[in-house]
């Protein structure tokens, strides 16, 4: 297949990029800057306006829209116009370019996230049953931010595509790979440091997926029939004191100091970055995934922590 990646620049698109390629796929990079494509053809594009990289959309097989700005910072008034414009410009401007196509791929995957879902303890959100966040009581405004975020993401997917494209919301939990600046590697960097205690009160879900499983879920995506919301995450979250104890265990570290809450909201703010992705709790779960009969090669955390600090740098 051809297939063509808005934003693969990042952490998370060149992992899927080199998978894609070793399974034989001609991939298309799309990005502001070459610096970050590593792997795949770079054509550049601004993320707003038509160019020439609209030609690489025409007749190709599938579209991987990941574009938008890193929610790894603090949420003031530049950033969170930042963060919203660049996902809903992006977005539009990928549909705009499939109407001008006369040959349109067939499929778009729309990168979304599970943080759509509520924070919940008692149940797990499914693609069915799941409760979409924002009306939960006691919620940070950062927190209902990135739900009305999430919501206007996949609108504007929904409202740009043409009928031809069938259309598929990636609702991903947080991609577990030993590459350098992704999510595992900050959490095992903060570990070896000691660091590694439970977050708050450790009640919170942590939803995951192991890289390899993210992958394949594209893969199966790309060529199965359906459309609209899919949850990409491992099938079994798990609370986060639990999440940080088998991490510990994997990295050989007895112990990890633990942090407050008001000890993680002083770190956040030096560390320019918000508390959510630690404090918020998601409890999210494949349903679509696990009905269709998918095997997930790292269904549980303890397999996919210690494959991951394995293959991870000393």
């Amino acid at each position: 297949m051809k297939i063509v990646i808005p934003g693969g620049t990042g952490q998370i698109g060149q992992l899927l990029a080199r998978h894609l390629i070793a399974a034989g796929h001609d991939l298309v990079i799309l990005g502001r800057h070459a610096a970050g494509a590593g792997t795949g053809r770079f054509v550049r594009w601004d993320g707003r306006t038509a160019g020439n990289w609209i030609r690489e959309l025409d007749g190709s097989d599938a579209v991987i829209h990941l574009a938008g700005r890193s929610v790894n910072c603090r949420y003031n008034a530049r950033n969170r116009a930042e963060i919203l414009d660049s996902r809903i410009e992006s977005t539009r401007a990928v549909g705009r370019a499939l109407r001008q196509c006369q040959r349109p791929p067939r499929v778009w995957l729309q990168a979304s996230t599970a943080t759509l879902y509520a924070h919940r303890y008692d149940a797990p959100n499914d693609e069915a049953t799941g409760l979409i966040g924002g009306s939960e009581p006691d919620t940070l405004e950062s927190w209902n931010f990135s739900i009305r975020v999430a919501q206007a993401w996949e609108q504007a997917a929904i409202e740009s595509a043409p009928p031809s494209a069938r259309l598929v919301l990636l609702r991903s939990a947080m991609t577990m790979s030993p590459d350098p600046g992704g999510v595992f590697d900050v959490l095992l960097t903060l570990m070896r440091r000691g660091l590694g205690g439970t977050n708050g009160d450790g009640r919170q879900y942590v939803s995951w997926i192991h890289e390899r499983d993210f992958c394949r879920a594209i893969d199966r995506l790309l060529l199965n029939p359906w459309s609209g919301p899919v949850n990409i995450c491992s099938p079994n979250p798990i609370p986060n004191a639990d999440f940080m104890r088998i991490l510990r265990r994997a990295a050989g570290m007895r112990i990890g100091l633990p942090a407050t809450r008001w000890m993680l909201e002083i770190g956040a703010w030096f560390l320019r970055t918000e508390t959510e992705l630690i404090l918020k709790s998601r409890r999210v779960v494949p349903g679509r995934l696990l009905e269709s009969g998918f095997r997930f090669d790292f269904p549980d955390w303890p397999t996919a922590a210690a494959d991951l600090v394995a293959r991870s740098p000393d």
